[in-house]
């Protein structure tokens, strides 16, 4: 059976400072939000964008829309600070910035426990050692009461600290991407795409949007609104996609089909592996239809 999905096609990051953007926020049709309280919060502005994300994520005012807060990490003066109030108002997970190693995922989800909450965990992939550690990172999915549920890579990080160019076509972070995606689906986790800088710039973004999905990716991060629905177009199958799908299922649901490992379907060999890919397919078309239906 299916498990039940939810569309990560558009993850918009929303500086946790900007009071106009958190309001404008319950408006836009992305599928989640990441209220940030690192890198979008110069820290003069640290403890006021705190207590503004609390209170948005509590406001319940976001609708179906997937609320993350991103804490600083907790060798930051602000990471605790951060942690508890994200703990306090409960958001759909906590994104923690840079781990290293399944440690610093560990370290956030005891605090968790130790708050008799359970929250789930995103994990920026954006340092060398990171992603060095990755499959001990992908681990940390076992957690009880903080399970890791999805990868964010941070890809602008990730060239800053390895020197890499920003290339159309992205060779030189493909050894990561691909990693960081079997990593993902070894331990069950969804995988979020980094963000493209030019917001300006559709076809170039729209380009790299089919390319993580061809790579397999579930959706992207944003840093503009403008960006949505271009995301949204890109992580969501077609309607011959969903059609096809439908009629494999069918096939495969015919009295004559049952328990077959294999049938043929217009002219070509269909497996049951196949059967389950059309299944998600179905799954991720309902569910995008019943988010945006709202």
């Amino acid at each position: 059976m299916t498990k039940t999905i939810r569309p990560r096609r558009s993850v918009l990051y929303m500086p946790g400072s900007n009071e106009r953007a958190l309001e404008k926020a319950r408006t836009l049709p992305a599928d989640a939000l990441i209220l940030d309280l690192e890198d979008a919060v110069s820290p003069d502005m640290k403890a006021a964008a705190r207590a503004q994300v609390a209170e948005a994520v509590k406001s319940g005012s976001y609708g179906s829309r997937e609320l993350i807060i991103r804490i600083n990490a907790l060798d930051t003066e602000w990471g605790h600070d951060d942690l508890e109030a994200a703990i306090e108002a409960g958001p759909d997970a906590i994104l923690v910035p840079k781990p290293n190693r399944a440690a610093d995922l560990d370290a956030v989800a005891r605090k968790v426990e130790m708050a008799g909450k359970s929250i789930p965990l995103w994990a920026m992939m954006e340092t060398p050692l990171g992603l060095l550690n990755i499959q001990e990172i992908a681990g940390c999915a076992a957690h009880s009461h903080a399970p890791l549920t999805a990868f964010v890579m941070g890809t602008n990080d990730l060239a800053k600290e390895t020197r890499a160019r920003f290339v159309p076509g992205r060779a030189p972070m493909m050894p990561w991407l691909v990693t960081s995606i079997l990593a993902a689906r070894a331990y069950g986790l969804d995988i979020i795409d980094g963000v493209y800088n030019d917001f300006r710039d559709t076809d170039g973004f729209m380009a790299e949007c089919q390319q993580a999905r061809d790579l397999g990716m579930d959706g992207k991060t944003l840093i503009h609104p403008a960006q949505v629905a271009g995301a949204n177009e890109a992580f969501a199958p077609s309607e011959a996609e969903v059609s096809q799908a439908r009629k494999i299922i069918a096939a495969f649901e015919l009295p004559e089909n049952k328990g077959k490992g294999a049938i043929s379907l217009d002219g070509r060999m269909v497996e049951l592996l196949h059967a389950e890919m059309a299944g998600r397919t179905v799954a991720l078309s309902d569910a995008i239809e019943a988010r945006e239906g709202e």
